[in-house]
This record gives structure tokens, C-alpha cells and sequence, in this order.
């Protein structure tokens, strides 16, 4: 799905997105017409084969050219869907009769609507250039920005065949030509140039269009057309070699799948996923996608999934299982392929991928001379869609076939064609490999620098093939060095940012708790001796509620004293400040709360000792702020190396990764730094409505 005409380059190993956008944008274009053409043919019982041959004789016979479009027009409709080969004649004897008539605008709405069916269907881009390029020069007569913008658009999508740097130009022309209310064709052109920026192996551009486009279609709310625009960030890297980035982004594509209830899109995902996974020969995971894709077909309400999808995954689940012999299974997705391709389409992708399927069923069988026809039809298909993967494939069966027929001059030519084929796509996927890397690399150099170094090497390379080869060589060596130093200078710029931001926040931690130490210091000496002073004199004064009011606010202050900084670390030890912790939240609260705590005295020194206080206080905090918990339980067992603290309580529970976010949420941060400050481990397993575990494990010095 990425991309109408213009993406056909190679659908055999190429991303299945590709192909399905083209078919859905072209028919999303015309659904209302064929809609209403097609109540118009199921009610009117006169609408048949000897009507269109009565237009077909007005046209002949009639002098008027008026009167003769109209005839032309309505042939080309009742045949668009029914006769590629008359739809195009026709449409191409009005669009020149049109130009004749000086009708401009009618002719040129003629080609964009012909413009699909020349490219993609008869495989004759050349002929759209030409017609497009005729009614460009005259295009001072064309007023609708639609027409012109579609007209480069459907210009760049022939080039997408024959030169990818003019079909971006091109592009970029429909881009400058439509209106703002042509918005949704502006985001398809940017979609388009992304792919072509992709093939081409300029993945910065080609990531800036793909981004342009999501922003147009989410503009837009066309959530669809938006996850066509995520998917061909994902094929740019899939196309080119790096399938671990591929499968980490279709992972999110899964997520933003599920979540817009695009479920009919899983089917492609999987596809594709499997591909790669072929390609890199681990086919178990290329069947258990297969599968997977599979399964998405049926999940769907029928309709949903696009015939050609299920025809991509069909033949393959055919080929793996004829490959291995098991004729019965293949015979089965066979028959399901049957029912659902048409016979007498015009696809020549269809028609590839179905012959392929049979090719390789007869192959399992034994039938070498209706395995090889199949075969043969197969090429042929490709040969015309110029699919360099898919011939690949083509002459690889081929091979296969002639071998076992003997026939071993022809399995020899079939498989050092395929060699060199292979050699031709080993060759540019490693050509984009390179670019891919020198893209990082001009990140960090001026763009002049790069311009001088680029052209250099190509006057090198005109001059001498032994030294282009050296010289490309030695690029990819420096370019790695480069590579490999940047990559290390960041990761020593993010060790070095994450230690200083490590250091600043122990030491705020320890200033937190110096000034905490001091403010409780002088709550207690200060405020605290002056309260005790008035209740002395209160009792003399025998005011029994004074005296009650003075006695709470001593104890408030004590309360606060002792939460500011725990004094009784130094009286009581940290073991015996932690029970006596427990003790208190658990006499003074509805929570019930229970202990298991062996004795770490003295095993960590007094700033750790806090540090340790707090985590132990700050987690009961939390449960009795927001867990809604009815009991709790405080274990702490020390082993040989370590001390294991685990907190647990039976409350609401919480998403840890949404919390860690939230920038309110600053109790889980603090409690990762002090942890952090005692070099130690945090886990936290917690579900909603299924309570907390805070595990830590410290190092005993």
C-alpha cells in the first residue's frame, strides 16, 4: 500500500503496502461513479455488449465531434471495469479529439482518469509522458488546479518506472500546482516522493516526505491514509537491508493499527514481516507470519481485506508448502486461490503471482511440463511489470523446473541469468546500505564539503573502474571509522550527561537531607524549647485548654521534626527506626500493616543509612496516599552480599511506565535516585486493581 502507480517497482520481495494503496486510492477516486454505473447496469436490462457497439457506430458514422464525445465518453465508461483494451483505445481517441476541439480541460481529465490503467495495467509509461507533456504545453488553458497538480502527479508516477529523480520533480510540481483544497492530493504526492527518495537511498528527504504526508492526513483526520505513511517509513527500511529497524516499526504500526481499529491492515503487516524474515532464510518465522497473516484475513469482516492481499499470502503459503512436499496442504490454499482470482484479469501482478502458485504445485507433483508453462507465464508477467525481484524469482523456479526436466543448457542459462540478477540487487541494496550510513555521517558535515567530496568521486570513477572500486571501498572504511567515532563520542556524551545528572541528583538528595537535618534541628531546639517554655507557664497559670493546645502543637512539631530528619537513625539504629516506622503507620492509620525485618545495623554507612530510611518511608507514604490499600507488608532479609527490601500492599495498583512519565509523578523518580545513591536495583510489579511489589536490592559495602 505505498503509493499508487508510482510504486510498482518491484512487488515480488517488495512490501505488499505498495501494491493495495494503488489499487485502494484508484478505486477510492471512483467508487461513487462505479457505484452508480453499477445500479445503473443491474436495473436497466437494454445496457448491453450490442448497446456499446451501438456508441461504437455513432462514433464511426457521426460527423459531429460533439456528438461524438459524448458517444466515446459513454464507452469508456460501461468498458473501464470490463475491457482495459477498449477503455484505453477509447479513451486515447478522446483525449486527442478533445485537444483537436481545443477542450483542454476534457481532454486532460480523460488522461489523468487513463493515466493508471496505461501505467500499471499495459505497462506503456513512455506513451503517458508524452500525452501528459502535450497537454502541458498547453496548460495556459487549464485554469482547475486539480488538473495541473494531477496531471505532474500522474507524470511522476510513469517516471516512478523509468527515472526516480524526474518522478520527484515531478512531484514536487503537483505539490507546487494544487490548491490548498486539493490537500489530500498534496499529501499523496508527498507520500509518493518519500518512496522514491527511499529507492533512491536518500533516506532524510525521503523521511521529511513521509512526515509531511502523516502531518497532511492527520490534518485531515484520515487516520487510513496516516498509517500509509507510517508503513512507508517502514518499507524505506525494509527495501533496504535493515530489517531489525523494520520490525521494531511495524511493532508500533501493530499498536496504531489496533488502536484506530484498522485491523484489515494486520494482514499486510504480517506479509510483509514475513518477507524479511525470508529473506534473512529463517523460515520458521516466515510461515508463522504467513500464518499470522492469514488469521488477520478471517478476523475481518469479508470485504475488508483486498482480493490481491490474499492472493500474495495464498501463493506463498502454496509455494512453502509444495517446497516441503506436503501436496495436500498445498492443494488446499490453491483451491482458495482459484475461487478468488479472476481468470480474465488485466493485473499483471495477479496474474505473476497466481501462475507462480501453480508452477510450483505441479512442480511438487512431478508435472515438469505444467510446472514450466506456468513458469514461463509467470515471467512474462514480470518481464512486462519490469519487476526486477520477481523475474529473480521467475528464472530461480525456472531453473529448478529445467533441472528436473533435464533439460540442464536451459536450467544453466535460467541460473546464471538469476545470478546475475541477484548480483544486480546485492549490488544497489548495498549502495543504499552505504548511503544510508554517509547520511549519518552528513549530519555532522557542511553540506558544500560533501557536494565537493561527491563530485570528486564521481570524476574518479568516469576516469578509472579499478580506482571507482578502491575509492568506494575506501568511502565505506572511512565512513564507517566516522560512523563508529560519532556513535562513540555520543555514547560518551550520554554516559557523560547520565553521570552528571547521577552526581547532581545524589548531592541534592544529601543537601535535601542536611537542610532537612538542620530545619528539624532548629524546630526542635528552637521553636520546640520556646513551646515547652509557654506550657511551664500555662501550668502556672492553670489554663487546662491553653495547656491542651500548647501539648498538640508540641507534638506537631515533633512530628514534623522527626518526618524532616529521622534522629532516631542515631538512637535507635536503622533497624529499629524502620519497625518503629511501621509501628506508628500502623497504630496511628486503617492500614493494616505487617513486618518481617532482619537486623542491618551497621552495615551501611550514615548518609545510605538515611537514604535507606526514606525509601522505606517514602514507599509507605505512597500506599497510604494512593494505593486505597487495606493491609501491607514490609520484608527485609539480608544475605551474604546484599540487603533484599520488598514492599507490598493490596491496593489499586498502578501502570509504572505511565507514572514514570507523568512529570507530576515525583515519588517513583525520587525512589529511583536514592536508589541509585545506594548503587543498588528497583523492580516494581504492579497491575491495576491487583496491588504493588517495590523490590530493592542493595550492595552491602
Amino acid at each position: 500500500m505505498e503509493g499508487i502507480a508510482c510504486t510498482l517497482n518491484n512487488l515480488w520481495h517488495k512490501p505488499l503496502f505498495f501494491y493495495i494503496y494503488i489499487v485502494r486510492k484508484f478505486f477510492v477516486l471512483t467508487r461513487l461513479k462505479i457505484l452508480i454505473l453499477t445500479a445503473l447496469f443491474v436495473s436497466s436490462p437494454f445496457i448491453q455488449a450490442q448497446d456499446i457497439e451501438a456508441y461504437k457506430q455513432r462514433i464511426a458514422n457521426s460527423s459531429d465531434p460533439q456528438e461524438k464525445l459524448i458517444a466515446m465518453d459513454s464507452v469508456i465508461k460501461w468498458t473501464r471495469r470490463t475491457d482495459v483494451d477498449t477503455f484505453a483505445q477509447y479513451s486515447l481517441a478522446y483525449i486527442e479529439l478533445a485537444k483537436e476541439m481545443d477542450s483542454i480541460e476534457a481532454a486532460a481529465r480523460k488522461l489523468i482518469n487513463v493515466s493508471y490503467t496505461l501505467t500499471n495495467i499495459k505497462n506503456e509509461p513512455h506513451k503517458i509522458l508524452t500525452l501528459i507533456d502535450g497537454i502541458l504545453a498547453r496548460k495556459y488553458k487549464i485554469k482547475d488546479s486539480y488538473i495541473l497538480g494531477s496531471l505532474h502527479l500522474k507524470r511522476g508516477a510513469a517516471n516512478y518506472r523509468l527515472d526516480l529523480e524526474q518522478s520527484i520533480v515531478d512531484y514536487q510540481n503537483a505539490i507546487e500546482n494544487y490548491s490548498e483544497k486539493d490537500s489530500i492530493y498534496i499529501a499523496d504526492a508527498h507520500l509518493f516522493s518519500g518512496q522514491a527518495y527511499s529507492n533512491l537511498g536518500k533516506f532524510v528527504p525521503a523521511g521529511e516526505s513521509y512526515k509531511k504526508a502523516y502531518e497532511y492526513f492527520e490534518s485531515l483526520k484520515d487516520y487510513e491514509y496516516m498509517y500509509y505513511a507510517r508503513q512507508g517509513v517502514t518499507a524505506m527500511f525494509s527495501m533496504n537491508g535493515f530489517y531489525q529497524k523494520a520490525k521494531e516499526e511495524r511493532e508500533k504500526n501493530i499498536e496504531k493499527i489496533v488502536e484506530l481499529n484498522l485491523e484489515h491492515h494486520l494482514v499486510t503487516t504480517y506479509y510483509n514481516q514475513a518477507l524479511d524474515y525470508e529473506k534473512q532464510g529463517n523460515q520458521k518465522l516466515y510461515l508463522e507470519n504467513l500464518l499470522k497473516a492469514e488469521e488477520a484475513i478471517y478476523a475481518v469482516p469479508e470485504g475488508k481485506v483486498n482480493n490481491t492481499n490474499k492472493i500474495y499470502v495464498y501463493s506463498n503459503l502454496v509455494e512453502y508448502y509444495a517446497d516441503r512436499g506436503a501436496t495436500e496442504k498445498a492443494k488446499e490454499y490453491l483451491d482458495i486461490l482459484e475461487k478468488i482470482t479472476d481468470p480474465e484479469t488485466g493485473d499483471l501482478v495477479n496474474i505473476s503471482m497466481h501462475n507462480f502458485a501453480k508452477a510450483n504445485y505441479h512442480y511438487a507433483l512431478g508435472d515438469y511440463d505444467v510446472a514450466l508453462n506456468f513458469a514461463k507465464k509467470k515471467l512474462e508477467a514480470a518481464e512486462k511489470l519490469k519487476f526486477e525481484e520477481d523475474i529473480l524469482s521467475s528464472h530461480k523456479l525456472l531453473a529448478k523446473i529445467y533441472a528436473a526436466k533435464n533439460d540442464y543448457k536451459n536450467a544453466f542459462n535460467s541460473k546464471k541469468t538469476y545470478n546475475n540478477i541477484k548480483d544486480s540487487i546485492f549490488n544497489k541494496t548495498t549502495s543504499n546500505t552505504l548511503a544510508y550510513y554517509q547520511t549519518l555521517y552528513e549530519t555532522e558535515k557542511k553540506e558544500n564539503e560533501l557536494i565537493e567530496k561527491n563530485t570528486s568521486i564521481q570524476l574518479l570513477e568516469r576516469d578509472n573502474q579499478s580506482a571507482k572500486r578502491r575509492l568506494l571501498y575506501i568511502s565505506i572504511l572511512l565512513v564507517s571509522i566516522f560512523g563508529m567515532i560519532i556513535l562513540y563520542r555520543n555514547r560518551m556524551r550520554i554516559n557523560n550527561k547520565k553521570l552528571l545528572q547521577e552526581k547532581f541528583s545524589q548531592e541534592l538528595l544529601v543537601s535535601q537531607e542536611e537542610e532537612r537535618k538542620r530545619i528539624s534541628k532548629d524546630l526542635h531546639d528552637g521553636l520546640g524549647q520556646r513551646l515547652l517554655l509557654i506550657k511551664n507557664n500555662v501550668i502556672k497559670n492553670e489554663d487546662p485548654d491553653t495547656k491542651a493546645l500548647v501539648e498538640t502543637a508540641i507534638e506537631e512539631v515533633r512530628a514534623i521534626s522527626r518526618n524532616l530528619h529521622p534522629f532516631q537513625l542515631q538512637e535507635l539504629g536503622i533497624t529499629k527506626a524502620i519497625e518503629t516506622t511501621i509501628d506508628q503507620i500502623d497504630e496511628n492509620t486503617t492500614l493494616f500493616i505487617s513486618s518481617e525485618i532482619d537486623n542491618i545495623d551497621n552495615l551501611f554507612n550514615k548518609k545510605q543509612e538515611v537514604n535507606l530510611y526514606r525509601i522505606v518511608q517514602e514507599s509507605l507514604s505512597n500506599i497510604l496516599k494512593h494505593a486505597k490499600a487495606e493491609a501491607g507488608k514490609v520484608v527485609i532479609t539480608r544475605e551474604s552480599q546484599v540487603v533484599k527490601l520488598v514492599i507490598r500492599d493490596n491496593g489499586i495498583g498502578f501502570d509504572f511506565s505511565e507514572k514514570l512519565q507523568n512529570r507530576r509523578s515525583l515519588g517513583l523518580k525520587t525512589l529511583l535516585e536514592r536508589t541509585k545513591f545506594l548503587k543498588g536495583n528497583m523492580r516494581i510489579n504492579s497491575k491495576k486493581n491487583h496491588g504493588t511489589i517495590l523490590e530493592f536490592q542493595f550492595p552491602i559495602a
